[in-house]
């Protein structure tokens, strides 16, 4: 045969093949649970005529012989056979389509004598009968083994935000093919339902864990379920139970309101088709019951005793405490405590109002006490736990500096034993205020500054400036004094410097007689001449010195005990200002300067003239010879 007449032949079978119509079904035999649905899809290609085809499903059974039952069919509504006829009309047994020419037979109920082969036969469109217009496949129905129990339900009280959540499944499915089992836990309903479009319906289950056919545990997606799981706050886990089934434990270690909800078990059973593809031939839900979280926000209580208000006198010992409730378990939280303090005292250390709140100390969640406005005082002072819920502040001596506005906060972690820094607490609350006075005998004082009379200051010289104190006080006091200086005014001429400017502090001298210099650029010295006189010296003054000079002056007072104690009486003196004249030969260095420079100019000049002369000469006495 020639080589073309080959080529022909080939072409045409290619042809013919492409154009051959055929029917596809599942590989069997398939295995399904009696009492469960059971889908069979069909596709057919290669066909001609209308891309929507018509599909008829028959089966075969063995008790009848293996003759041809009806089943369904999408162009023949009379089509069923008797055994089929009510569950085709209750909708039981039907016909849905993917497209025009996949459809699926779909049976609700799965019944034991639905077992035996199904047929899914397409009737022609074709213009000539080619290729196969039917296939089979063996449906087994095996018995429903699949149990699921639980060995408790979740009780009606409602629990704390924080507290941890134990639920518990059992199930098994004993099977003579292989199968495996799944479980699943979720939850209905509550705050953190998923929103669906307007008028839909159904979005309100959410799977939070399960473990699926290959023992893998996963997270239930969406939410934040995901994030809690990589967390380590909700877990799962598999216990090999006895005869009734294994056990399946899940685990949040601390509820959200949003967790609030009806929860469930859902059990599954698999089976692996002969194509590799894993289908679920059953499942069962059970009802474990209604959770509701009461958020701390509705249970948690912060009070501080004593109430109101405490006056004491100077070196009284000073006790707050703290006591919080409403945290459900303390063993699964939390708490960072702090007592906070605002306010400013005034002269007789009673409260003024106003002020910033700092930080007094605080009880981390490690239980490490830290100490916040003043580190000093730590060691006259404690914060304790004194059981739970209860954390007490102590000052064993009470000063003026001591008073304010006294507010417990409180932090909760909820569900974290160990939360790091960055971690935001689940709710913060404080407590009412406790107003706390201190009372001081009467002080008063003022301060004057000066620079002595003499001889005009001059730069270089060693300038005094003196700081007068008057206190009228009863019993022992000390005065501490700080020298300030500002600078001059932007537009001179002796004017005081604006009052915005707070001033720069260059040293003091404490009550108990430290000297402290703060300016390293200046060369000074603090003492104290007389019991009311404090004197600052500027050595060697400079220009950059100028400026205006000012003391501030505290008293200190001693309690019954002799501590010294910041009375808070204050007083600021008003500015003095500095200026240096100029020295002599400061003077007569700008004259000497000058006339020496000029005397340099004149005597280049003239030599230069003298040169150029004398040069030109020479050139002219050259040039003639």
């Amino acid at each position: 045969m020639a080589p073309w007449r080959i080529a022909i032949v080939c072409l045409q079978w290619v042809i013919h093949s492409a154009l051959c119509r055929e029917v596809m079904v599942p590989t069997g035999p398939l295995y399904r649970v009696a009492g469960f649905p059971l889908t069979l899809p069909c596709a057919v290609t290669g066909y001609e005529g209308p891309r929507t085809q018509d599909f008829e499903w028959f089966q075969y059974r063995q008790d009848t012989g293996g003759h041809q039952i009806g089943v369904v069919s999408t162009r023949d509504q009379g089509f069923p056979y008797t055994p089929f006829q009510a569950r085709v009309r209750s909708g039981e047994i039907r016909v849905e389509r993917d497209s025009g020419d996949r459809a699926r037979l779909v049976v609700q109920r799965l019944r034991p004598d639905d077992q035996g082969r199904f047929e899914c036969y397409t009737p022609s469109t074709d213009s000539r009968y080619q290729g196969n217009y039917s296939a089979s496949v063996l449906v087994k129905v095996i018995p429903d083994t699949l149990l699921i129990s639980h060995p408790r339900t979740l009780g009606s009280q409602p629990m704390t935000e924080g507290a941890e959540l134990q639920l518990m499944c059992k199930a098994s499915a004993q099977s003579s093919q292989h199968t495996h089992v799944s479980v699943t836990f979720g939850v209905r309903g509550g705050a953190g339902a998923a929103v669906g479009p307007p008028g839909a319906q159904g979005h309100t289950l959410r799977e939070i864990i399960a473990v699926d056919r290959g023992l893998a545990v996963v997270p239930g997606r969406g939410g934040s379920y995901e994030k809690r799981y990589a967390a380590g706050e909700i877990s799962v886990e598999k216990r090999v139970g006895d005869s009734s089934g294994d056990l399946y434990v899940m685990k949040i270690g601390a509820v959200a309101p949003e967790d609030s909800g009806s929860y469930f078990c859902e059990a599954a059973q698999w089976i692996q088709d002969p194509d590799g593809s894993w289908q679920r031939i059953a499942q069962r839900t059970l009802e474990l019951g209604n959770l509701t979280v009461q958020p701390l926000a509705d249970t948690l209580t912060v009070t501080s005793t004593p109430r109101g208000e405490v006056t004491l006198q100077v070196g009284s010992p000073l006790s707050l405490t703290c006591e919080v409730s409403g945290v459900g378990s303390w063993g699964r939280s939390s708490l960072l405590v702090q007592w906070m303090r605002r306010g400013a005292t005034s002269g007789d250390g009673s409260f003024s109002g106003g002020g910033v709140e700092v930080e007094v100390a605080r009880i981390g969640p490690d239980g490490v006490v830290s100490w916040g406005d003043d580190s000093r005082r730590q060691g006259a002072a404690s914060m304790e736990k004194e059981g739970e819920g209860r954390y007490t502040l102590r000052r064993f001596a009470a000063y003026p500096s001591d008073a304010g506005v006294y507010r417990c906060a409180v932090s909760v972690y909820a569900g974290k034993l160990n939360p790091s820094p960055s971690t935001p607490a689940t709710i913060t609350q404080r407590s009412e205020g406790v107003m706390v006075n201190v009372r001081t005998k009467d002080v008063t004082v003022s301060a004057v500054a000066e620079v002595p009379r003499g001889p005009l200051l001059k730069r270089g010289n060693t300038v005094v400036i003196l700081c007068n104190v008057t206190v009228a006080t009863t019993g022992p006091s000390q005065v501490e004094i700080q020298w300030l200086w500002k600078r001059e005014s932007p537009g001179g001429l002796g004017e005081k410097p604006t009052a915005d400017d707070p001033g720069r502090l260059l040293a003091s001298l404490t009550y108990d007689g430290l000297a402290r210099i703060y300016a390293n650029d200046s060369e000074l010295s603090v003492d104290r001449l007389a019991a009311d006189c404090y004197r600052l010296r500027v050595h060697a003054a400079r220009v950059e010195d100028q400026g205006h000079y000012l003391c501030q002056a505290t008293v200190w007072g001693q309690d019954p005990k002799g501590a010294w104690y910041n009375t808070g009486a204050r007083a600021e003196s008003s500015t003095v200002r500095l200026y240096l004249f100029a020295r002599v030969m400061d003077l007569l260095l700008i004259p000497l300067v000058v006339g020496v420079s000029s005397a340099l100019f004149v005597g280049i000049v003239i030599i230069a003239t003298v040169t150029c002369c004398f040069m030109r000469r020479l050139a002219r006495q050259r040039s003639q010879k």
